[in-house]
């Protein structure tokens, strides 16, 4: 199948194939498969961080906060990663630059 541009905003957890619609950080090279299964992952993101939430506000003090925002940290980093591995060089260039 072949793949084609989608525009990825994290900060948005939107995956669309046009530019014009909305904002977006990142280009990517994917199949509509690879692309739900991002958009996936964002909503995963999304869930993890509403969960974390209380955590935040109401902290406990026998609660590390890296505990807190675990599940988060680890699907944030499943999401990069996948951004990196569909992306256009540049966006590859620009993620490289950040870490």
């Amino acid at each position: 199948m072949d793949r084609t541009n989608y525009y990825v905003s994290v900060m948005g957890r939107s995956v669309i194939p046009d530019s014009s619609v909305t904002s977006y950080e990142w280009v990517i090279q994917a199949t509509p498969q690879e692309a739900e299964h991002l958009l996936g992952l964002l909503y995963l993101m999304q869930e993890k961080e509403e969960e974390a939430f209380p955590g935040m506000v109401f902290p406990w003090p026998d609660t590390p906060e890296h505990d807190v925002n675990r599940a988060y940290e680890t699907v944030l980093q499943q999401v990069y990663r996948e951004i990196y591995r569909l992306g256009t060089p540049e966006t590859r260039h620009q993620i490289e630059q950040t870490t």
